[in-house]
């Protein structure tokens, strides 16, 4: 199914309310892109999407393929097919890029890991990506530069095969080279996997790669308009500002059908 649906939801952090009365509904096979100035709840949203426990659902319901999932912990989550690739990956010494993602991998197929197998689709992976291979042996993103967490962010999304995937800016940081190799790796899975995604970006270069089916502007806690993907390249035309809001119809984003094959 891969459906996620936000009821109503209002979310804070240390006491102050960065989502309100937020709904969205993400169906299978569809690709919708977040935009909006900083600071206004993008990366919240799929923090607890994730279940990051610095942030509290006020009220308001998250729903993954119909099982409501605002109190279940975040491997709980992953286990479901969730992913979130960051914004800013961390590092982690002593762990291996190899040693995590082959434990991840283990978990969730359990007596059906094969270790050959694995090795082979890592290493598949790896060239697709263009990555060096002495970096799977190196502690997780230890040393990366920040187009290399980025790639290192999709190498785990081909490894994990998660059904519903969340991409927080994974265009920052990227040379030109980079985002196209990245955004064709990202629309490749989509195609492959027939996922469903969420992807926050702040420029529309991105979505020369990545098609999306629709794009939502966010402002004091909401959406407040959703389009397709002319709609990004208003916003960089014009701002955000000048974005006329008035025009939307708010009652549902499935009611616009996005152009889902622009050059």
């Amino acid at each position: 199914m891969n459906t996620l649906k936000i009821e109503k939801l209002t979310v804070s952090v240390e006491g102050k309310i960065i989502l309100k009365d937020f709904d969205l509904t993400i169906n299978p096979g569809e690709i919708h892109v977040l935009m909006g100035p900083n600071g206004i709840g993008k990366s919240t949203l799929t923090k607890v999407i994730m279940g990051d426990s610095n942030y509290k659902i006020e009220s308001g319901s998250i729903y993954y393929n119909d099982k409501l999932i605002n109190n279940m912990s975040v491997d709980e989550r992953s286990r479901l097919g969730i992913f979130l690739g960051m914004q800013l990956p961390i590092e982690i010494e002593g762990v291996t890029n190899a040693d995590f993602l082959r434990s991840a991998r283990s978990v969730r197929e359990k007596e059906n890991f094969k270790l050959f197998e694995f090795i082979k689709e890592l290493d598949k992976n790896i060239e697709k990506l263009q990555m060096k291979s002495d970096m799977i042996h190196r502690g997780i993103n230890q040393g990366f530069s920040g187009g290399e967490r980025k790639k290192n962010e999709i190498l785990q999304m081909y490894i994990l095969k998660p059904t519903f995937v969340m991409l927080d800016e994974i265009d920052s940081g990227l040379d030109v080279d980079s985002l196209k190799l990245v955004g064709n790796s990202v629309m490749d899975y989509f195609k492959e996997y027939k996922s469903s995604m969420l992807i926050i970006t702040h420029h529309d270069k991105l979505l020369d790669y990545i098609k999306p089916t629709y794009i939502h502007i966010i402002q004091d806690g909401k959406i407040v308009k959703t389009g397709d993907y002319t709609l990004a390249k208003q916003i960089e035309k014009t701002g955000f500002e000048n974005i006329n809001i008035k025009k939307n119809n708010l009652t549902s984003a499935c009611n616009i059908r996005g152009n889902i094959n622009h050059e």
